[in-house]
C-alpha cells in the first residue's frame, strides 16, 4: 500500500507544480515583515479553500496566522508554514519556499487522507524572525489537537535533524540628561556612554562564554545630534546557548553588563524582552530518520547524522514546537555559490530553479514521511498516546 500512496502523492505533486511555484514566486516577489504578512496568507489560503481545505483566518488573536484543515482522521498533522520576511534583503531565509512546501505536502496527502487515516493542517505562522508567532500560537492552543509536525527550510546544505540554538532577543534602554555638549557637558548624563560600556562589557564576556553561547547586537538609538549630550539610547542584542538552561545563565550575565553600563554613566536603564524566547531544536528521532529516507530517495544528499551535530542553523521557534510534540525540521539544500542565509545572494537563490527543485522534493518528502508514520502501527500507537489527537 506505501508504493502506490508514494505514487500517488507524487503524482498530486506534478499536477499542482505549476501552481505551487506560482504561489513561491509570488511570496518572494513581495516580500512582508512579521505580523504584517496579508498578502501572503490571502495567496495561501485562497489556494487551500479552492482545493477543499476549510481555512479559519486570524486564529490566536493573530491577524496573519491561519489554520487550513482537511479530513478528520484521528491522527493530526500540522504542516508549518512560515513566510515573513526580512528587513531589506526579502525573503533572505526562504519562507516563500517553505509556506509552499507545506501547501504542496498538504495537497499531496488531502487525496488520501482517508485512507491514512489521518487530518492534515496547514498551521499559518506568521513571524517567525522576529516576533516568535509558534510561540504564541502554541500558548494559544493551536497545536493542542496536533499528532505531528513538520515544516522543511532552504539552507545550503541538506540536513533531516537540523539543529538550532536557543534565543532571547533583548533591547537595553538608558536614560541619562541632556545637556549642551560643549557649553555644559558637565551638566550631562550621557546615555549613548552607557551603551558604550554595556558593549564592551559584553565584548570582555566573551572570553568566558560557554561552548555555544554568543551574543550580537545592534545599537538602535545613539542620539539624535553632536551637541546635545545623548539624554535617550538603546541596543538589541540576540542572546543565544546551546540550549534553554545555558541561556539563562548567559542573559543573567548580559544583564549584568547592561547594569553595568548605567552604574558607570549614571543612567537609568530598563531591559525590554522584544520576542518570546524560542527553544532549540529537538527533533523527533523516529521521524527524522523516516525523512531521511524519503529525501534519499528522492536523490538528495542529506549530511550524515554525524555531521549534522556539527551544524547549526541560527534559530528558530519551531524548536519550541519540538519541546512539546514529536516535530523535525528538516533544512533543504539549494544552490546559492558561497551565500548563507539573510545575504541578498541567498535570497536571489531562494527564487532560482534549485529552490523550485527543492520545494517541490521537500513537499514529497514530507508527504512520504507522514506515509511512513501513518501505516507503521508502532509510530501512529505512540503519536496518538500523547494525547494530541483529536
Amino acid at each position: 500500500m506505501g508504493t502506490d500512496l508514494k505514487i500517488s502523492t507524487r503524482s498530486t505533486v506534478e499536477r499542482y507544480s505549476d501552481a505551487l511555484l506560482d504561489l513561491s514566486h509570488s511570496i518572494h516577489a513581495e516580500p512582508e515583515l512579521a505580523f504584517e504578512e496579508h498578502r501572503s496568507v490571502e495567496k495561501i489560503t485562497t489556494l487551500l479553500a479552492r482545493e477543499g481545505f476549510k481555512v479559519d483566518r486570524g486564529v490566536a488573536d493573530l491577524d496573519t496566522a491561519f489554520v487550513a484543515t482537511y479530513g478528520d482522521g484521528e491522527l493530526v498533522l500540522g504542516l508549518c508554514a512560515e513566510y515573513d520576511a526580512l528587513p531589506e534583503v526579502g525573503h533572505a531565509c526562504g519562507h516563500n519556499v517553505i509556506a509552499a512546501a507545506s501547501v504542496g505536502s498538504a495537497l499531496a496527502l488531502r487525496d488520501i487522507a482517508d485512507q491514512l487515516g489521518i487530518t492534515v493542517k496547514v498551521i499559518g505562522t506568521p513571524a517567525e524572525e522576529v516576533g516568535g508567532g509558534k510561540v504564541l500560537m502554541l500558548e494559544r492552543g493551536v497545536f493542542d489537537d496536533v499528532s505531528l509536525s513538520m515544516m522543511v527550510h532552504p539552507a545550503p546544505y541538506e540536513s533531516c535533524a537540523a539543529k538550532s540554538l536557543a534565543i532571547t532577543d533583548l533591547e537595553v534602554r538608558y536614560t541619562g540628561k541632556p545637556s549642551h555638549a560643549a557649553a555644559a557637558p558637565h551638566l550631562g548624563i550621557n546615555a549613548a556612554d552607557a551603551v558604550t560600556v554595556a558593549q564592551i562589557s559584553i565584548s570582555l564576556l566573551r572570553q568566558h562564554f560557554e561552548p555555544g553561547q554568543m551574543v550580537s547586537g545592534i545599537v538602535t538609538n545613539g542620539g539624535t545630534v553632536p551637541n546635545v549630550i545623548p539624554a535617550r539610547a538603546s541596543a538589541m542584542f540576540d542572546v543565544r546557548a546551546e540550549n534553554l538552561e545555558s541561556l539563562q545563565r548567559l542573559e543573567n550575565r548580559i544583564r549584568d553588563c547592561f547594569s553595568a553600563g548605567a552604574l558607570a554613566t549614571g543612567c537609568t536603564h530598563e531591559v525590554v524582552q522584544v520576542s518570546p524566547i524560542y527553544a532549540e531544536l529537538t527533533p523527533d528521532p523516529w521521524l527524522a530518520d523516516a525523512y531521511r529516507r524519503a529525501a534519499t530517495e528522492l536523490g538528495r544528499r542529506p549530511l550524515s547524522p554525524e555531521q549534522e551535530q556539527r551544524e547549526k542553523i541560527g534559530s528558530t521557534d519551531m524548536g519550541n514546537v519540538t519541546r512539546v510534540l514529536p516535530a523535525i525540521h528538516p533544512t533543504i539544500a539549494i544552490d546559492c555559490g558561497d551565500a548563507v542565509n539573510h545575504q541578498l545572494e541567498f535570497a536571489t537563490a531562494c527564487a532560482s530553479a534549485s529552490a523550485d527543485r527543492a520545494l517541490l522534493d521537500g513537499a514529497l518528502a514530507m508527504a512520504w514521511t507522514t506515509i511512513a508514520t501513518a501505516t507503521d502501527s508502532q509510530q501512529r500507537a505512540r503519536l496518538l498516546a500523547r494525547g494530541g489527537a483529536a
